[in-house]
């Protein structure tokens, strides 16, 4: 049975992708290699809208979380970190390993972050140096308002840290426009290769928060990082054949164009939500993103069964809840190399799966919401 990957990461892969991975190594110190990272340094420049370096780090997107803080605070100093789910705990969770003081701002899961909140957070705790957000909370679906936030930021001298792990490529994020200071990238969501590289952007502002920071830190110095940009290497080892595969996948994003990229993530997030209103399922997130629906699943089904079914029988995979999430919520990506035969075959599978364990579906009614959409 064909398998289709429907996880916010990783993400399918295009075959250009995957042949580039199969070529023979090259010398990382090499001419060839400087030429392919040139290409690739400028490519993520497009895709994070920045004029500034993006930095490569071969590591997940957590280890690039890690890196912003060793790199841009010191122990003691105080911190907000937006804690919307998993991943917003994941921010107060590294910030306090390297003894930075955490001020929380919790918000309900499956809601997005308020704005006016946290400008009252921040005029109550002017000492506060950092915020630290998520463009797109996975865990939840919850697409939140970066633009507002930053917007917030500008009045005061705290710097907007934004882990746009999986929502890079599917929601728009100007960086250079929105005046974001730190951009946290990872390869294995919209740029569609496999997991192992990270990346981070920031504006000329947080390089006093480098120079001050005394956090410690080797491999995630990112002085030494900008400073071997200037031989256009990477201070150390990097993950060759994934650079090599990053540049592939950012050609293939180019020919497409950008907008087209968000416009098609749009599309195919605005079917999959069609398709489970139409079968009577409820959207989790209030403020539902194009990286990822989260849907829940009607009360006299577990979504681990549900999940279960949908891979073995169909050759469907999609994700589940986290924490008090687990067994109550399904997450279905539309995310990276994926087109609408992606989501029908997606969308057909939950309504037969559903239909298997009990739950009183039309057959057809989700896939036929679906179809509407990707057809105007």
């Amino acid at each position: 049975m064909k398998q289709r990957l429907f996880t916010p990461g990783p993400t399918p892969l295009p075959e250009e992708v995957r042949l580039a991975q199969a070529k023979e190594i090259v010398h990382h110190r090499g001419k060839e290699f400087a030429e392919i990272f040139k290409e690739v340094r400028q490519g993520l420049k497009d895709v994070f809208q920045t004029k500034e370096e993006v930095f490569v780090f071969t590591t997940s997107g957590t280890g690039a979380m890690e890196a912003a803080v060793a790199n841009l605070l010191s122990s003691g100093d105080r911190v907000l970190v937006i804690r919307g789910g998993k991943f917003g705990e994941r921010w107060a969770e590294i910030a306090t390993a390297f003894g930075v003081q955490v001020i929380p701002l919790d918000v309900e899961w499956g809601s997005a972050p308020d704005p006016g909140l946290i400008k009252k957070k921040l005029t109550a705790h002017q000492e506060i140096k950092a915020v630290f957000t998520q463009l797109v909370e996975t865990s939840t679906g919850v697409v939140y308002d970066i633009k507002a936030i930053a917007e917030v930021l500008r009045t005061t001298e705290a710097i907007l840290v934004v882990d746009a792990i999986s929502g890079l490529g599917a929601q728009s994020l100007p960086t250079h426009e929105w005046r974001i200071d730190v951009v946290i990238g990872g390869s294995q969501k919209a740029l569609m290769i496999p997991p192992g590289l990270a990346f981070v952007t920031l504006s000329p502002k947080t390089w006093s928060f480098v120079e001050n920071s005394n956090c410690p830190r080797y491999y995630w110095d990112f002085k030494k990082v900008r400073k071997a940009l200037d031989k256009n290497q990477t201070p150390y080892t990097p993950a060759v054949s994934l650079i090599c595969a990053l540049r592939e996948s950012l050609r293939l994003l180019r020919k497409e164009g950008w907008e087209n990229v968000l416009a098609r993530h749009a599309r195919l997030a605005e079917a999959t939500r069609k398709a489970a209103l139409a079968l009577g399922l409820k959207i989790f997130s209030k403020v539902p993103s194009n990286v990822v629906t989260a849907i829940e699943v009607p009360s006299q089904i577990d979504a681990n069964e549900l999940r279960t079914m949908m891979q073995d029988g169909y050759g469907v995979e999609v994700a589940g809840g986290q924490e008090e999430l687990a067994g109550k919520i399904i997450r279905i990506a539309h995310l990276g190399w994926m087109d609408g035969s992606d989501m029908i075959a997606a969308v057909s599978s939950l309504e037969i799966s559903l239909l298997n364990l009990g739950c009183p579906v039309t057959l057809g009614k989700g896939v036929a919401a679906a179809e509407k959409v990707l057809r105007e």
